[in-house]
């Protein structure tokens, strides 16, 4: 029997168009009202014990820009598991993709760097004679598949039978508990607690201010705002120095703040996927400010995420080198 690949092949794409096909569809989950990066814990299988998207034959999770763009597929279609795979590796552990399903795109995004250049194409040193470096990325599309739109894949692929979630968990395990305050100490930043409207972060003093976890609809939800918070404290000038929390400038609706807002609105959603928490972060709409973002720059979506994933791995560090040492 042949394999009709025609199928499953998408129309090549240009670079330039990824940047910009990636950010259409962020813009469209967003005017719908559905940010894509708040989807990580609605899925039913976590079996890599979070719901970060993964590859279902290597194990590896997928990152940056792929992570929202694999959660916006499986809600609008309702897959309920995060494994994913190529076309090619269904077929080689005894797959096979069914007839008539079609590809998630997904983005090969690898940064490299090479000397720049002026108009004429002469090389440029500065001025000590070390060459001017810049840097660039090479982007092509991925054509990625669920499991659920395969057959003929074990058990050991599909993930089922490992571990399922039996529905929303509204408060957190002890082990989930003692992580997040292990990343709140591991941070130093003062944490406040009282009952008045607003969860916000002050870089002059380096201070998170909560309200009250009574204010909140669930116990999640307060602990999902305080790592929107943390994320921004990340950018403090003696952790990750990040432009959107050390500007003077910085205030809302300035450009800069928007950018801010969309780092710490999905570097949370990675956190929270990583841990298992399902929660709403308690914040102010953004919408107006992220969309204007967003629609002026095709690439801005790639750097929120790049700048995201540099935050959530920096706090959840002190687990993972805790981890290391039990090992």
């Amino acid at each position: 029997m042949k394999n009709n690949v025609r199928r499953h092949k998408a129309p090549a794409i240009k670079q330039n168009d990824l940047y910009q096909q990636v950010t259409d569809k962020i813009i469209a989950a967003l005017e719908k009202g559905t940010p894509p990066w708040r989807r990580p814990w609605r899925s039913a299988q976590h079996v890599h014990g979070n719901a970060l998207p993964v590859n279902a034959t290597t194990g590896r999770h997928y990152s940056g820009v792929n992570i929202p763009l694999l959660w916006m597929s499986a809600e609008e279609r309702g897959f309920t598991s995060d494994r994913w795979l190529t076309y090619q590796q269904a077929k080689a552990v005894g797959g096979q993709i069914r007839r008539g399903e079609t590809c998630t795109l997904a983005i090969i995004f690898k940064p490299f760097e090479k000397q720049a250049s002026d108009l004429n194409d002469n090389l440029l040193f500065d001025a000590e004679g070390k060459p001017v470096m810049e840097s660039l990325a090479m982007l092509k599309p991925l054509q990625l598949f669920n499991v659920a739109q395969c057959d003929g894949l074990s058990e050991a692929v599909t993930g089922t039978g490992q571990e399922t979630n039996n529905g929303p968990v509204l408060s957190l395990s002890e082990d989930q508990l003692g992580k997040v305050l292990t990343i709140l100490n591991a941070t130093g930043v003062v944490c406040s607690s009282y009952r008045q409207n607003r969860a916000y972060y002050q870089p002059s003093t380096d201070r998170i201010v909560m309200p009250s976890t009574p204010q909140f609809e669930t116990e999640s939800d307060y602990w999902s705002t305080l790592l929107h918070e943390l994320v921004h404290a990340s950018g403090h000038s003696k952790r990750l120095n990040r432009e959107g929390i050390t500007s003077s400038s910085r205030k809302f609706g300035d450009p800069v703040y928007a950018f801010e807002e969309l780092i710490a609105e999905t570097g949370s959603a990675f956190l929270c996927a990583e841990l298992g928490i399902l929660g709403e972060v308690q914040h102010e709409s953004y919408l107006a400010g992220w969309l204007k973002t967003l629609r002026e720059d095709k690439r801005a979506i790639f750097r929120v995420c790049r700048f995201a994933r540099e935050a959530s791995e920096y706090l959840l560090s002190p687990l993972h080198q805790r981890a290391e040492q039990a090992a």
